[in-house]
């Protein structure tokens, strides 16, 4: 009896792989301080207070998603040996302090270096790129629900962060709106990642989803460390080997050109809509229908991710995007244009948790950080000529026309590389 009663609660225990997820829930909510939607919204006080034009300051995420770029490679590899507790910590302490001095900026210049330093680099330790190496590790099985539940705190961010930021600009101002998002950074990551983050379930005894361990050699030394069984089954990769595969060129490809469009349209989308001759209240709400959709879809895209070829998930959600923006280019008409848009953040909510699981599932977990930060770089770097390529065909065409037919036609690109992704292969010597 004693036995059975206290077995009951152990096998009921909620595996602790959730507790890593619950901590990238949270870095993920603090992490949307640094988004392009963010910082959109504070692009008409920020520019007339320190007197520089919408041109100059949409360079502001270029320069950030390149500093981003610049620090994902480096940031990889320090997953893999030490982990990322220490990342996330550190990160959220910089990004901090950055949004703080932001409040206190008297010119464009002194903004752009914080942003780009600062900002930056607290985003890139305590960002997607380590969170999601980490939980990757923790899941195999249910890799796809795990990363779909950690992005669910961006999708929540989006959608309520446009009322927070009006609430706050109109209380307190732009300037002290950074300094309490700041504050907020600090008190949503710092005591959950200190308390909770453990790079891998072997580190504790455990295996990936929470499964039981597997059943112990007979002639097994019982001095011989368990930590890393798991994680040695799985094929190391490094950098350069990595970089010789065609997946990882393919791959990081594929989902750069559609980041071109994603920043792009990021940081337009609201003058876009304003254009069409809609007020600037439609042209936020058409911004939190994108939000919504994209926080609606995540779970669906996760668990689609477990169920079929990753490839064909990922196909199935550049398509969505592309069908939305079609959609949405059709006509000045307000119920296409929400339409369009609400189809486009359905396939935008699988564009985050599906290139996550497809570079897991082809990497695997023992060099994810090394692989993923080089995937970073290259992703990036495509990103980074979204804001300015939107910025300047509109200055030269008068319109986004062009910049959404290019966008469409990228993501059909996408769909069609996706699908022809193999996993890479390595043989690996043996005795």
């Amino acid at each position: 009896m004693d036995l059975d009663s206290h077995s009951k609660p152990r096998a009921a225990r909620m595996f602790y792989g959730w507790w890593i997820v619950v901590v990238g829930v949270l870095t993920q909510l603090a992490g949307v301080f640094s988004l392009s939607s963010t910082l959109s919204i504070f692009l008409k006080p920020v520019t007339e207070d320190l007197g520089v034009s919408r041109g100059a300051f949409s360079l502001v995420r270029t320069g950030e998603i390149l500093v981003g770029a610049l620090i994902a490679p480096f940031v990889g590899p320090i997953i893999d040996r030490r982990g990322g507790r220490k990342l996330i910590v550190g990160g959220a302490i910089v990004a901090s302090l950055g949004y703080i001095l932001l409040s206190r900026v008297r010119a464009f210049w002194e903004f752009f270096l914080v942003r780009c330093t600062l900002v930056v680099a607290g985003d890139s330790l305590m960002g997607s790129l380590v969170v999601m190496v980490i939980i990757s590790r923790w899941f195999v099985r249910k890799r796809g629900r795990a990363i779909a539940v950690a992005n669910l705190g961006t999708g929540i961010a989006k959608v309520t962060m446009p009322l927070v930021a009006a609430a706050l600009f109109v209380s307190v101002g732009w300037r002290q709106s950074w300094a309490l998002f700041g504050i907020a950074t600090l008190l949503l990551v710092v005591g959950p990642a200190l308390a909770f983050i453990r790079n891998s379930p072997e580190e504790m005894g455990l295996r990936p989803d929470g499964e039981p361990p597997a059943p112990r050699a007979e002639n097994a030394s019982v001095d011989a460390p368990a930590v890393h069984a798991a994680l040695g089954d799985e094929v190391t990769w490094t950098r350069a080997e990595a970089l010789r595969t065609r997946a990882f060129w393919l791959l990081g490809v594929t989902f750069g050109i559609a980041n071109v469009g994603i920043a792009g349209l990021n940081l337009h989308i609201f003058s876009f809509v304003t254009d069409l001759g809609h007020p600037p209240i439609t042209a936020a709400t058409v911004m939190s229908t994108v939000a919504l959709t994209q926080l609606g879809s995540t779970m669906f895209w996760g668990l689609l991710a477990e169920r079929i070829d990753i490839r064909k998930a990922a196909m199935v959600q550049f398509l969505t995007q592309a069908a939305g923006l079609t959609l949405a280019l059709t006509s000045a008409r307000l119920g296409l244009v929400y339409a369009g848009f609400f189809i486009y953040g359905i396939g935008l909510g699988g564009s985050f948790v599906l290139r996550e699981v497809v570079w897991a599932n082809f990497f695997g977990r023992v060099s994810l950080g090394t692989v993923r930060g080089m995937g970073v770089f290259l992703t990036n770097v495509f990103a980074a000529c979204g804001a300015p390529f939107f910025g300047f065909l509109f200055d030269a065409t008068g319109g986004y026309t062009l910049s959404f037919v290019l966008f469409v036609a990228a993501l059909l690109t996408s769909a069609f590389l996706i699908v022809t992704v193999e996993p890479p292969t390595k043989t690996v010597s043996g005795f």
